[in-house]
């Protein structure tokens, strides 16, 4: 089983026990800047979405992590690497993402979490690149996304929803662990 620990937290595959705080995490309609269609998700939706999650990993050999705080053992949300199919323009391509619950929010375990996916993707996955897809305006998202090194590769409109994207990278040449 892969799990990686920070000084806080604790990314993990998901548990049974994960998809009702997973489900307030989703229907949080504070969420509005989530890459997808941003309506609240329901239980029955993210049972569904941690089920691709979980598949992901048996496919890829990565996927997103549970977030789970050391100190307290609740789940944070989830960070982790996907593949961005809704996005055909920047494939092939895995991307790093990460969803907190608005209690988890502005302490800086998105960017601790987001930090040990992104060694996990380039120095035990060896991939070579990892891009992040945010939507445009989401100035917390951007503030991980500068701590984490990458740089903007483009701009684009979400092919489904119509709202601005930017993309921006890194390879394993430019990291910094």
């Amino acid at each position: 089983m892969t799990e990686i620990r920070t000084p806080r937290l604790l990314l993990r595959r998901w548990h049974d026990d994960d998809l009702v705080p997973m489900a307030d995490i989703n229907a949080d309609p504070r969420g509005v800047h989530r890459v997808d269609d941003a309506s609240p998700h329901d239980l029955e939706r993210t049972a569904e979405a941690i089920e691709q999650w979980e598949e992901e990993w048996d496919e890829e050999g990565f996927g997103l992590f549970a977030v789970e705080l050391l100190a307290s053992g609740e789940l944070a949300g989830f960070t982790g690497l996907s593949v961005p199919e809704f996005l055909p323009e920047v494939l092939p391509a895995v991307a790093i993402g990460w969803r907190l619950g608005p209690q988890f929010r502005g302490q800086g375990y998105a960017s601790e979490a987001a930090h040990a996916t992104l060694e996990f993707a380039l120095q035990d996955r060896g991939l070579d690149r990892v891009i992040s897809v945010s939507r445009a305006g989401d100035h917390a998202s951007e503030n991980v996304i500068r701590k984490l090194g990458m740089v903007l590769e483009r701009e684009t409109v979400h092919p489904e929803h119509g709202f601005p994207l930017r993309v921006h990278s890194i390879d394993l040449t430019e990291f910094h662990a």
